[in-house]
């Protein structure tokens, strides 16, 4: 097809001073430290609680329903909601009974669906200390010279780097989209049976992953791949044809430049470097994604481009 006719939206995205701020705020957290709460003080969003509970339902005791000395932080999602927000304001030392209403869909299949009674009791309240961004901090975390604005350099470096990485599979992704809209050509049937018949087996291999009986024998509908393996097919041919007739291969130097940026993001880089190097499955997935780079820049440059700014917060949330 014309590729001029291709329409590809392409974002960018910046990281501003705010991410770095709250990339620091994670830090901090994952390096709390909790202190015991006076005994007359509630238990809070963020504290540390630990506590016995047990439960039951229809008051026989499930399996999972109780525990002693069990530790969780409030406000993080550990616990479901419910029970989560059923502990907040109680004391050291009391003692609550409440319902809760496990959703349809949770993990432990004796008690989805169904609505229980929790007796819990609370036996300490610890409140979270998180540390102060100094030299002190910089230095825990490794940090060259030891200095907060070295700290935050590090920090913006690193976020750049994933941004990077983020954005180009964003536009590579909404480069595939064009270039499967622009293409022209009858996707042979057999090739579409055989890519249908590896996403049934991908398929059943997650479900025996996810413990699922017979997921052998299990009845998957080809119908359900069709479309998507037929996709797929359609953009192999398409990506093959354009790597082969504009030499968009993976040049040697191109691989080694996203190996050696791959490894900035880990503490001994030299170390990753020479993990890829030493297998050629790894190196062929690399290749895979150099050449798609290549592709995709080669599709930008002739395309109808749509520029668009997307905010941090966004393109990390997806």
């Amino acid at each position: 097809g014309d590729l001029a006719t291709a329409e590809v939206e392409r974002v960018t995205t910046e990281v501003g001073d705010e991410a770095v701020d709250k990339t620091l705020d994670i830090l901090r957290k994952q390096r709390r430290t909790f202190q015991q709460r006076p005994a007359v003080e509630p238990a809070a969003v963020a504290d540390r609680v630990t506590i016995d509970f047990a439960g039951t339902v229809d008051g026989v005791p499930f399996e999972g329903g109780k525990a002693e000395g069990f530790q969780f932080v409030i406000g993080e999602g550990q616990m479901l909601e419910q029970f989560d927000a059923s502990v907040r304001g109680m004391k050291s030392g009391d003692s609550k009974t409440f319902p809760l209403q496990f959703p349809a869909d949770y993990q432990g299949k004796d008690v989805a669906g169904k609505e229980a009674d929790f007796m819990v009791t609370l036996k300490k309240i610890e409140a979270p200390h998180l540390p102060e961004v100094d030299e002190a901090f910089a230095k825990s975390l490794g940090i060259g010279g030891g200095t907060v604005e070295a700290l935050r350099a590090d920090i913006r470096k690193n976020l750049e780097r994933e941004v990077k990485f983020r954005v180009q599979a964003r536009n590579k992704a909404s480069v595939m989209d064009a270039l499967v809209k622009v293409s022209e050509l009858e996707v042979p049937k057999a090739l579409v049976a055989g890519e249908t018949e590896r996403m049934i087996e991908d398929m059943r291999a997650d479900l025996k992953k996810r413990g699922m009986k017979d997921a052998d024998t299990a009845q998957i509908p080809a119908e359900m791949f069709t479309a998507q393996a037929e996709k797929r097919v359609r953009l192999g041919l398409v990506v093959g044809e354009l790597v082969r007739s504009q030499n968009l291969q993976a040049r040697p130097e191109q691989l080694q430049s996203h190996i050696e940026e791959l490894s900035q993001s880990y503490e001994k880089p030299a170390e990753v470097m020479r993990w890829y190097l030493s297998d050629r499955k790894r190196m062929a997935e690399i290749e895979g994604v150099v050449v798609e780079n290549n592709v995709a820049g080669y599709v930008l440059e002739r395309a109808k481009v749509t520029d668009k700014q997307v905010p941090f917060d966004e393109l990390m949330a997806n």
